[in-house]
């Protein structure tokens, strides 16, 4: 089968497509026949070595597409199912060995390339606003990257639990999709301060959580945009890693808390994973939710993809087609 590889760390110059061996499923697994795979900002922390991972490797954690064959130990899924996941390695190539606990059937309604696009980023927008820090009505956000795959899905569910969500973008276009999306207030951080923005617009109290996929460059004001005991939820660091610092800023600056959640400690279980992926899908199916495809690229184009991800070009999500 064709698939993207890495060989060695890197820009995205180290993505080539080529010719790799097929998946042999074990016994608990499936092969499923990948039609559409999503694009996330963590493929690139694998590509660079910041997440490193054993070398040569395929990238890639989220897809969908139609079980082809299934091994003598499952027990639910069957040839020709439409499946999606997220958290499944090796998913840019023609098909993927998937361990059936992991894959959730497509509902009626619900097509392979939107399966793609709502798996991670969506689950990862419900377990910030439904786990992380569970918001209600009357509380105030603040969301980083408010136009990206995950902003403008965790600014609709923030809507949705209703808060009143404050954004950052970078551009007009990306304000208007935000604002589209349900965001109260608009902050383009190419020419406003957002630490000084949010203390105005909430004369000088802060938020009750800020959600931070940036990290570096937006750390130390995001902790100035809380409130006393507010929530920093870092989930990305698209800037990069934030530096050592001393615990007790936090309590200077208001017993602060802070946390660094991931997916797969959201998901831990099965029944965990059918219940925020069936809550996705099903906003989806009924419109409650809208996904942003941004853009479909043929998946040897894989390094043009990671260009514009890294480069803050996409608004949306981005998926790659075999």
């Amino acid at each position: 089968m064709k698939a993207v590889r890495v060989s060695r760390a890197g820009g995205p110059e180290v993505l080539h497509y080529e010719e790799v061996p097929d998946p042999q499923p074990g016994a608990d697994e499936v092969l499923v026949k990948t039609e559409a795979i999503g694009l996330n900002y963590i493929d690139t922390y694998h590509r660079t070595g910041l997440y490193p991972l054993d070398l040569p490797f395929i990238p890639g954690l989220e897809a969908a597409g139609t079980v082809k064959t299934v091994g003598a130990d499952t027990e639910v899924l069957q040839v020709g199912d439409r499946v999606a996941y997220s958290g499944v390695p090796a998913s840019y190539a023609e098909y993927v060995a998937a361990p059936e606990a992991q894959l959730v059937k497509l509902p009626e309604g619900v097509d392979t390339q939107t399966g793609a696009a709502a798996m991670l980023q969506g689950m990862t927008a419900h377990y910030l606003a439904h786990g992380t820090y569970p918001l209600k009505r009357g509380d105030t956000a603040l969301i980083h990257a408010a136009a990206g795959g995950v902003g403008l899905l965790l600014v609709q569910m923030a809507k949705a639990c209703g808060a009143r969500v404050f954004g950052t973008v970078s551009t007009d276009e990306k304000a208007r999709l935000a604002r589209d999306a349900g965001a109260d207030e608009i902050i383009r951080y190419t020419e406003q301060d957002f630490e000084a923005e949010v203390k105005r617009l909430t004369h000088g109290r802060g938020v009750h959580v800020v959600y931070d996929s940036v990290a570096r460059t937006t750390f130390e004001k995001s902790l100035n945009c809380l409130r006393p005991r507010g929530l920093l939820v870092l989930f990305g660091q698209s800037s990069g890693p934030v530096p050592p610092f001393d615990p007790g800023v936090l309590n200077a600056r208001g017993s602060l808390y802070l946390t660094r959640p991931t997916l797969k400690d959201y998901t831990a279980t099965r029944d965990e994973l059918l219940q925020r992926a069936g809550d996705v899908l099903e906003w989806v199916q009924s419109g409650q939710l809208k996904l942003r495809i941004d853009r479909t690229l043929p998946l040897p184009a894989a390094a043009e993809a990671h260009r514009l991800l890294e480069g803050r070009q996409t608004k949306g999500k981005v998926l790659l087609i075999p």
